[in-house]
């Protein structure tokens, strides 16, 4: 029937917890839409919250010369974590094209796929399609554009595609990264080709919580992760040659941390820098999939929104 279930919405509402309870009642398995954790290595800052009972296998399933990992527990399967070294880059297109193989994979099994994040474009792209993830990478413009400053970077664009500027929020327009692939795409010459749209009978499932209460679970958790080893994984990254301009550790929850690296501000400092990245990025991932009306809300803070929603998809999942 070509089913397929997304869960989302903002950091922090459990999205990861209520996929694998749904996985294990609908013969499910689950597929991230995360995209910091399809890097190796990247476990505690990414919340890979594995539990205990998984272990690591290899599928036959193939992807830039080798096999896509998963990890199971014997009956669910959670796929789209490891899947490129922190020291590789990582398009949206090369997701989508994971994204569609795996979820392939398991409706050929007969079982459900459950797309599972809070990375907004990574969902769109595979649901829906998006032409600029198509637009392949110009080597030669992207060395001549990483000597620029953020601000000659913003303005560039502003006389390629003004309303493409026009449309960045703040934080678009301070990351160079996100500033050159806009200039990539404005000064492509060819016609972005629209990937197939998805043949899918989908199910969107949003999680939400009130903004206080999001923020307090947001910074526990954060502390938690700290508690966890955070500042080793980040030191264990830096052994292995991942510098701080790579794409990986430009993430939320990584960048934050090169001042105290470099020992220009304290722990608690890059702490509290990182507590409050998480929070922008939550009211950021509200905003993009508020947009989406065909996602149906669940307020995580109510005592029945768990059997709720296992009532809607099973109504969903049991429908021709």
């Amino acid at each position: 029937m070509n089913k397929l279930l997304v869960i989302c919405g903002p950091t922090a509402t459990g999205k990861t917890g209520l996929a694998l309870r749904l996985a294990d009642r609908f013969n499910g398995e689950l597929v991230s839409a995360d995209s910091r954790q399809v890097y190796k290595y990247m476990n505690i800052g990414t919340g890979k919250d594995v539990p205990e009972d998984f272990w690591p296998e290899i599928s036959n399933i193939p992807f830039q010369g080798r096999k896509v990992p998963y990890l199971t527990n014997g009956k669910t399967r959670i796929w789209g974590y490891d899947l490129v070294h922190p020291k590789e880059e990582f398009s949206v297109a090369q997701y989508v094209d994971i994204a569609h193989a795996i979820i392939s994979h398991i409706l050929r099994e007969g079982k459900l796929p459950i797309l599972v994040g809070g990375t907004g474009l990574y969902i769109k792209s595979v649901t829906d399609g998006i032409a600029t993830s198509t637009v392949p990478k110009n080597y030669g413009l992207r060395k001549v554009l990483e000597t620029k400053t953020v601000e000659k970077l913003g303005v560039g664009l502003g006389r390629l595609d003004p309303a493409r500027l026009e449309a960045m929020n703040a934080s678009d327009r301070a990351n160079p990264r996100r500033l050159i692939r806009a200039i990539e795409i404005a000064s492509y010459k060819g016609t972005p080709v629209l990937p197939n749209a998805s043949t899918y009978d989908t199910l969107r499932i949003g999680l939400s919580l009130k903004k206080e209460e999001l923020d307090v679970r947001i910074n526990a958790r954060v502390e938690a992760r700290v508690r966890a080893g955070m500042r080793e994984e980040i030191a264990g990254l830096l052994e292995k040659g991942v510098r701080w301009s790579s794409q990986s550790t430009s993430s939320i929850g990584y960048r934050q941390w090169k001042g105290y690296f470099k020992e220009e501000v304290s722990l608690s400092e890059a702490v509290s820098a990182w507590k409050s990245a998480e929070e922008k990025y939550a009211k950021r991932q509200k905003t993009w999939f508020k947009r989406d009306e065909r996602i149906r809300w669940f307020d995580v803070s109510k005592e029945d929104y768990l059997k709720e929603i296992e009532k809607t998809v099973k109504k969903w999942y049991s429908s021709k």
